[in-house]
């Protein structure tokens, strides 16, 4: 058989998916992504799907968007029938729609696969995106959990990040969504921009906790090529981040938030309880399958990946046509998903199945101090606090 093309294989004009797809349907969870491709204006570290004003052009626009994507969903109901586990809102900035547009694709999820009565509903946000009003129309609508990018509270560092909060914003904004009766709430965190020193993360540190959220990731910057901060960095204006300075930040981190009772279940990410987790991601983490709704968003079911053209306008020519808007797409072998499931499920407190894992990988990473001896002799392999550092390095020796 031929190679795969440099896009993927060919989608379906309507979408369809092999039926040993769809005999494997939420056997391990089904949830809905939806990303909102539109931002007020581009930050300096971003290579998302996402467009502003003056980059949208034309064809596409926010107050059409949500018709958009129910004539996707319509599509997808026709092809795919399990209930809804979770729904993640992101992008972009899903709050520069409004709220009852957000809701009328909620309706949407709700009408084609049906929520289920515990179903884990998030949006991304801006802080400088919502209100107090619009949060309470937003938890109204039926979110139960928001994500909001606080990033620093260091007024330097969220400038060399080109943010347009102000660095209070964002625990008040976690404030108002708790006020308004959000169930989850969390704040992320960037560490390692150049300029940002000990002090500044501290702080970053502290004023997440005081925020009283009950979730907290934080993630190193990393500099993607063609990004503005990439290039200050090419011209010299900015040095390139520190892979030492990373690793004494998440220390920092792994400290503090434990101090204040949150616990790791996720490398980049903390809770104060199960129930504070995002079962959204745990189900990427832990292979469950998904439907991305979008352009530009991946999906993925029983083993069948596949993603939508990425401009908001071609989106929306192919749906208004009848037609799918998926540009490509892969059917993963036993050998990629277990690839797969090395890759993701090592990054978890629980660990993975030694099963899954190269044995000799194995037995060198737990020499090594990299692996738990607790978790090895129950046949799991689950990452130490040195591991976690070295994550993305062991997982190449582990598959």
């Amino acid at each position: 058989m031929p190679g795969p093309l440099p896009d993927g294989e060919p989608v379906p004009s309507d979408g369809s998916l092999p039926e040993s797809a769809l005999r494997e349907v939420g056997a391990r969870g089904f949830g809905v992504y939806v990303h909102v491709p539109f931002c007020a204006s581009r930050c300096g570290y971003c290579d998302f799907n996402t467009y502003t004003a003056a980059e949208l052009g034309g064809g596409a626009s926010r107050d059409e968007y949500a018709g958009t994507v129910l004539r996707e969903l319509e599509l997808a109901g026709g092809i795919v029938r399990a209930p809804v586990d979770t729904v993640f809102v992101g992008g972009g900035t899903p709050t520069l729609l409004d709220p009852g547009d957000l809701g009328r694709i909620l309706e949407g999820i709700d009408r084609t696969w049906g929520l289920t009565a515990d179903a884990e509903i998030t949006t991304e946000a801006n802080p400088e995106s919502v209100t107090p009003a619009s949060l309470q129309a937003l938890r109204k609508a039926g979110f139960t959990r928001i994500s909001l990018g606080m990033q620093s509270a260091s007024p330097g560092v969220l400038a060399i990040l080109d943010r347009k909060h102000t660095a209070g914003r964002a625990p008040q904004a976690a404030a108002e969504a708790r006020e308004a009766g959000f169930d989850h709430v969390n704040l992320d965190l960037i560490y390692g921009t150049p300029g940002e020193t000990a002090d500044d993360f501290a702080a970053s540190l502290s004023a997440v906790i005081e925020a009283g959220v009950d979730h907290v990731s934080a993630y190193s910057l990393i500099v993607e090529e063609g990004t503005r901060i990439a290039g200050r960095m090419r011209r010299g204006e900015l040095p390139y981040p520190e892979d030492d300075v990373a690793a004494d930040r998440y220390l920092a981190a792994e400290q503090a938030l434990t101090a204040a009772g949150f616990s790791w279940y996720e490398v980049s990410n903390w809770a104060t309880s199960p129930a504070a987790r995002c079962r959204h991601n745990l189900l990427y983490w832990t292979g469950g399958d998904w439907w991305g709704l979008g352009p530009g968003a991946h999906s993925h079911v029983g083993g069948v990946r596949w993603w939508n053209v990425k401009h908001p306008s071609a989106y929306a020519k192919r749906l208004a046509g009848g037609v799918s808007p998926g540009l490509g797409r892969e059917l993963l072998s036993a050998e990629d998903r277990r690839i797969e499931e090395v890759m993701l499920r090592l990054r978890l407190a629980d660990g993975l199945p030694l099963t899954l894992a190269r044995p000799e990988g194995a037995r060198q990473a737990l020499a090594d101090g990299l692996l738990d001896p607790a978790a090895y002799a129950e046949d799991r392999a689950a990452l130490t606090l040195r591991g976690r550092l070295l994550a993305d390095l062991l997982i190449r020796e582990l598959v």
